[in-house]
């Protein structure tokens, strides 16, 4: 008999294995298959650079001290926490719901005495009745014949996947966002090391006109225009010192180990920050299918088609089953004695007659598939323009650069010789701060142009979905 018992269990299972989920077909990718070209756009070699998911963090980011602040990073920011313990979460779901496919075998033990007085007793005599029970039991499993259980399953399954890319997402937002604040942070102390010296520069410049207006070589205007570099360069002092502290604090935030991070691991200046891997996008945008969101956003879809299958199979009936053997006994002693074993196999059917729910649900979830599906193929669309935003950049800056470097030598020598002319008495004043202030302006905007390359270079391995494993 419990061979018998077994036999059909197994065989219940082995042929609940079909399920209605709609075969599953990945969406075209509503994008070029290609690149955007033009004036703005660098033709690289593809064989020529890895693609970011070929390389590890570690060997793009080749500073060390950036390194040191990433590693430490991935090791204590809590957003990076969060997404973990979501995977966890997540993989716990789909453990409970893979389990749902399994009967759960459970372990019975009863004994019970019962009194019964004589004028109640069919003998007319009291008694005392005992019954003792041991047992294994199977209560209320779903016979999954339709795959309801089953597809409830993968959706959970896919609903993991997400979660985990979604993780890696994080991780590679998080490195990306650390190398950004970095850079920044040089960006900010060497301007803020520029509003210095141009302060030191323009305080010499007023102290000679000040002296130049008390015997009468320059006038009250000229010390009011040398006053007004001056006034800038010192503002600029406060306003790039406030920055470099509001730097340091989103670095310690993003490093979250509750401890402000060594002054040996921070940037001077971006001169000082050693320059980032090249890396190509490749010559397909196909490419982007290996983003983490990408991916993310493609088990979402998934998920949301298995959920088809199991509002479908909610339509047809459910079977369950309750089934135990045991032994029983009227004697505690007499329990496991030969002849005392009890058996019960008790299927029960339910067979939806009318529910308008569940033709609801069944709208719902294919409604839910359409939006995943329309989410998916925005979230390739998205990164698409991202790549070629950070590829028009990448072509177009080391020219605006070259152009830059060129403006900061022009105007630095327009400032050289304004002065020579204002101090030989040929040109007023207005020269000389026109000058000045062009050049402060221009080796400002070479920072700031020198920050943009370094940054869109970050930019462009984390929307190429850039390799972000430890």
């Amino acid at each position: 008999m419990n061979k018998n018992l077994f036999f059909t269990l197994g065989m219940v299972i082995m042929i609940t294995g079909c399920t209605m989920i709609p075969e599953y077909t990945r969406p075209e990718a509503p994008v070029p298959d290609a690149w955007p070209e033009g004036p703005a756009y660098s033709q690289t070699d593809a064989d020529s650079e890895k693609s970011a998911v070929e390389i590890e963090w570690r060997t793009f980011f080749t500073d060390k001290r950036l390194q040191k602040v990433i590693e430490t990073a991935l090791l204590n920011n809590r957003d990076l926490r969060l997404a973990a313990l979501n995977v966890e979460r997540a993989r716990a779901i789909y453990g409970i719901a893979r389990s749902e496919i399994f009967p759960a075998v459970d372990a019975t033990a009863s004994g019970s005495r019962q009194r019964t007085p004589a004028d109640l007793s069919s003998t007319g005599k009291a008694r005392t009745a005992e019954q003792y029970e041991v047992g294994l039991g199977i209560f209320a499993w779903e016979i999954d014949f339709f795959g309801r259980i089953r597809s409830l399953k993968d959706q959970a399954l896919e609903s993991f996947f997400a979660t985990e890319q979604a993780r890696r997402s994080t991780q590679i937002l998080i490195t990306a966002t650390v190398a950004d604040a970095y850079l920044a942070l040089a960006a900010d102390r060497e301007n803020l090391s520029l509003a210095k010296t141009t302060y030191e520069n323009q305080q010499n410049a007023y102290d000679l006109v000040r002296r130049r207006h008390e015997i009468g070589l320059a006038n009250e205007l000229d010390l009011y225009r040398a006053q007004t570099q001056v006034d800038i360069a010192r503002g600029d002092i406060a306003r790039f010192t406030q920055l470099v502290a509001r730097d340091i604090n989103a670095l310690n935030l993003l490093a979250g180990n509750g401890e402000s991070l060594p002054g040996a691991m921070l940037p001077q200046d971006l001169s000082g920050v050693e320059p980032l891997k090249d890396i190509s996008a490749g010559i397909s945008s196909e490419v982007l299918l290996m983003r983490p969101d990408i991916m993310q956003a493609e088990h979402r879809l998934k998920a949301s088609n298995a959920n088809i299958g199991a509002a479908r199979a909610a339509l047809f009936p459910r079977i369950s089953l309750t089934t135990s053997i045991g032994t029983a006994s009227s004697e505690l002693s007499g329990l496991f004695d030969a002849g005392q074993d009890t058996w019960r196999v008790a299927p029960g059917l339910t067979l939806p007659i009318f529910d308008a729910r569940l033709w609801s649900a069944l709208d719902a979830s294919k409604a839910e598939k359409e939006i995943a599906q329309v989410t998916y193929e925005k979230a390739i669309q998205t990164a698409f323009r991202e790549v070629a935003d950070a590829l028009a950049v990448r072509g177009t800056v080391d020219e605006q650069l070259s152009a830059q470097k060129s403006l900061v030598h022009a105007v630095s020598e327009t400032y050289r010789l304004s002065d020579m002319r204002y101090n030989k008495g040929i040109d007023d004043y207005l020269g000389v701060l026109d000058a000045q202030r062009s050049y402060y302006s221009a080796q400002q905007q070479l920072v700031y142009l020198q920050l943009a390359k370094h940054r869109n270079q970050v930019s462009f391995y984390k929307v190429l979905g850039g390799y972000g494993g430890n």
